[in-house]
């Protein structure tokens, strides 16, 4: 009977440490998500300094450090972005003046007569200008998305208009190429976007189509609505790209090794990407050399 009675009180102890192991368990457990939507919502996290031998002050100090490196490695990054944004700006401002200047001069040569070869180094510098001038807006472009100055304001559009505009931009230097250029969308398809930085998006895609397919190509652009995004397709019937550089196309300044002789800087990529992934969307790309490539723009439905 005693060895019965001491059995039950094992049994009855043993009971009560495991529900009073529970309850700390989800104790700590609450706390430690508590802490965790804390540090999400970039609040200050502070341990209980009469806590500090318990498992509860032991982790929420290492939470507490752990947040406060985040929260300085976050503000240095910032100052980052804001260096960088002044200093283009500085350069954008210094550059501006000497370039219209040169523009100005540039016009008075092309209206007089010209002996020799003067007329094509006329031609030249004013193509080299062109050039240096649309560096210059990409670069102001891209510090302005990147430091967060441009705010992205999606609402709902007809998407036709969006791409009828990026698709007019093209065509002349399409036409010029003899390329067989078409689009296909949906005349009443409303998609919630910002519509002048998707329009420069789309455009940088269709430019570097334009760019890069030999005279006499084939680039469609069409529209399909799916269950949760609406897919643009960009595809073309260009040189296409190697499966080990489609990683890093979308990088800045990148250019393939073989088209360092045609215009461009090598940011239109990279502006398109960061433009749609502001607005929850992403970008897929699938290519194979000599078969040319096919751009996905996925932005999401209303």
């Amino acid at each position: 009977m005693i060895g019965v009675a001491f059995l039950s009180i094992v049994v009855v102890f043993l009971a009560w440490k495991m529900q009073r192991q529970r309850k700390e368990i989800e104790a700590f457990s609450g706390q430690l998500e508590k802490w965790l939507d804390e540090m999400v919502s970039g609040r200050e996290i502070i341990a209980g300094k009469d806590t500090e031998d318990s498992l509860y002050g032991r982790v929420g100090e290492k939470i507490s450090r752990v947040n406060h490196i985040w929260k300085r490695k976050e503000e240095e990054g910032q100052k980052e972005k804001e260096a960088l944004k002044e200093l283009i700006s500085d350069i954008s401002h210094q550059i501006k003046t000497p370039l219209a200047n040169i523009k100005i001069y540039l016009e008075l040569l092309e209206g007089e007569k010209l002996l020799g070869q003067a007329n094509e180094f006329v031609c030249s510098i004013a193509r080299q200008t062109e050039k240096l001038d649309f560096l210059l807006q990409g670069m102001v472009k891209m510090s302005r998305l990147e430091t967060g100055v441009i705010h992205i304001q999606k609402s709902p559009a007809l998407l036709i208009e969006t791409l009828g505009r990026a698709v007019q931009s093209v065509v002349p230097r399409a036409e010029e190429k003899g390329l067989s250029l078409s689009a296909e969308c949906d005349e009443k398809l409303m998609v919630s976007h910002d519509i002048k930085w998707t329009e420069e998006a789309v455009f940088n895609i269709l430019d570097n189509a334009v760019k890069y397919t030999p005279y006499g190509g084939v680039i469609r652009l069409t529209v399909t609505v799916q269950e949760i995004y609406v897919k643009i397709s960009i595809k073309d019937s260009g040189k296409g790209i190697r499966a080990e550089r489609l990683a890093e196309i979308f990088t800045r300044f990148y250019r393939e090794p073989e088209v360092h002789g045609q215009d461009g800087i090598g940011i239109g990529l990279y502006l398109a990407r960061k433009i749609i992934e502001l607005q929850n969307g992403y970008i897929e790309v699938y290519s194979e050399v000599g078969k040319g490539s096919e751009f996905q723009v996925y932005l999401e439905r209303i």
